[in-house]
């Protein structure tokens, strides 16, 4: 068996695996439109939102792009903090959507705060909340309200792909009109499905771009039990069968995953290993790598123990490693993990 401890795609869910067994589902059929009724609706829960979730076949990337050209209009101001891999990639969507787009740049490992976000003038802000790059984690409430103080009409549209079912989310009480999301990270499924999540705020300020990226299309489409487009009707019913089995007990799940990212946290500081981030993300642990050790001996190490790691991205590309439980590991597994992760050390850094 190998250990998957990379930040996505992760291991798979059991109830994920055991969807996906199932035969192939026609999606323009009753059986199809009452699964994918049933996954908008858990997806809502996850979100913590009355607005509406759609379901998108691609990634979170597609999420992201779709949430920035349904929202906001060319030439329109938005504010984009960029403090990893992730929120550059929001910069460059807002770029491309043909925005005027105002880029406000901090190290990454460090997240924005109030003072930061409090300019007036802006029609958007766009946020990641865990940022998988850096494994920072931002906090959005603080951050939508001082965005809002500023710019009563503006609307905060956030990247949780890494932080859906692995922090508390709630669109409305946070603040945030809109959300992106994917299924290959917290919801424990295979790549291929991203969400947008739409308060209702942003349902009112929808603007159709595109046609594959059409979200009032995709609306109509969805509310009817069906896509627009061909959906990957499998996949939506793994998300439906993890989120039955996840959200009744969300708060137990949420305090394991907090637990085990702590657990890979302390193995690391014990060894003199450096954090990257100044506020931590449950959902991936980073270090620094220490001096005069390349990447490239660290992944070895994992590897001849059948495990799989991540290096860094962007400017912190070679200079850190990630790894993450936000997959299906249960606590005593995690426990495994962290004697490995000592024990890989060990070749590593013979005298620690």
């Amino acid at each position: 068996m190998e250990w998957l401890l990379t930040p996505g795609p992760v291991r798979l869910h059991p109830k994920a695996l055991e969807a996906l067994a199932r035969p192939q589902l026609h999606h323009r059929t009753e059986p199809a439109r009452a699964l994918f009724l049933r996954a908008r609706t858990l997806l809502k829960e996850a979100f913590g939102t009355q607005g509406e979730v759609l379901i998108l076949t691609g990634s979170g990337t597609l999420a992201m792009e779709a949430l920035v050209k349904n929202l906001f209009a060319p030439g329109e101001r938005v504010l984009v903090p960029v403090y990893g891999k992730f929120s550059e990639r929001f910069y460059e969507i807002a770029l491309e959507a043909g925005l005027e787009v105002h880029r406000l740049d901090l190290p990454y490992g460090r997240v924005p705060g109030p003072e930061d976000v409090a300019r007036k003038g802006y029609r958007g802000l766009l946020l990641v909340h865990s940022e998988t790059s850096t494994g920072a984690l931002a906090d959005l409430p603080a951050l939508a309200r001082a965005f809002k103080a500023e710019n009563p009409e503006g609307l905060v549209g956030a990247d949780m792909v890494t932080s859906l079912l692995l922090k508390e989310v709630a669109l409305e009480a946070f603040g945030v009109d809109a959300a992106a999301s994917g299924s290959q990270k917290g919801l424990m499924c295979p790549p291929g499905l991203g969400f947008v999540a739409l308060a209702p705020r942003a349902l009112a300020a929808l603007r159709p771009r595109g046609y594959y990226l059409d979200l009032s299309r995709e609306l109509r489409a969805q509310r009817e039990g069906e896509s627009a487009w061909t959906p990957a009707i499998n996949l939506v019913g793994a998300v439906a069968a993890v989120l039955e089995e996840v959200l009744p007990r969300l708060e137990d799940h949420l305090r394991l995953k907090a637990w085990q990212n702590e657990l890979l946290y302390g193995v690391g500081e014990a060894l003199g290993l450096r954090p990257v981030p100044e506020v931590r993300s449950p959902a991936v642990a980073a270090f620094y790598l220490p001096e005069g050790v390349a990447y490239g001996a660290v992944k070895e190490a994992f590897a001849r123990r059948k495990a799989v790691i991540a290096g860094g991205q962007g400017p912190l590309k070679g200079r850190i490693f990630r790894l993450s439980l936000m997959g299906h590991y249960d606590r005593y597994e995690a426990l495994g993990v962290a004697a490995l992760f000592r024990e890989a050390f060990s070749d590593i850094l013979p005298a620690s």
